[in-house]
């Protein structure tokens, strides 16, 4: 469906996805993402019954940027550590210059005082497109598997 230079391409964007989030870098998280963009948190029984209702959706690049501020200036929480682990995107389809790609993941959470948990676990259903600036997200929706989740998710999934 896509040639290998394309193929390792994603496993990079993947791979520089978590590794911006997981070290807090929350003003790189943007710059992976297209200006008209989609970021969507949902739980897996609203995605699979095609509801819409979602935990979190943002819809431009500058929403996101605006919940970078808000986690950086305004949101007051006990700090915490992410760290991702996200399994081997596949590609399920290629055209028109949409790349659409699909990988599972799960996000462990370490309070400084507590011991390291499971978070949230779910799978990432992304279009990416070619940019100038390389390959990006033009939609991201985050399909968590738990309807139970913590009271709140800051950081991005």
């Amino acid at each position: 469906m896509v040639d290998m230079p394309t193929w390792f391409a994603i496993q990079q964007l993947y791979a520089d996805y978590a590794t911006a989030l997981d070290s807090g870098k929350w003003d790189l998280w943007p710059d992976f993402f297209t200006e008209k963009c989609v970021y969507k948190l949902q739980p897996r029984e609203n995605h699979e019954r095609g509801f819409p209702l979602a935990t979190l959706l943002l819809t431009s690049k500058g929403m996101l940027k605006d919940r970078v501020y808000g986690i950086s200036e305004t949101i007051f929480h006990d700090p915490y550590y992410q760290r991702h682990v996200v399994g081997t995107p596949i590609v399920r389809s290629s055209a028109d210059g949409l790349i659409h790609s699909e990988a599972n993941y799960a996000v462990f959470r370490t309070k400084l005082d507590k011991e390291s948990t499971v978070y949230n676990v779910g799978r990432y259903i992304d279009t990416v497109v070619t940019t100038p600036d390389g390959l990006k997200f033009s939609e991201r929706v985050c399909v968590y598997d738990s309807e139970m989740i913590p009271n709140s998710i800051i950081y991005p999934i």
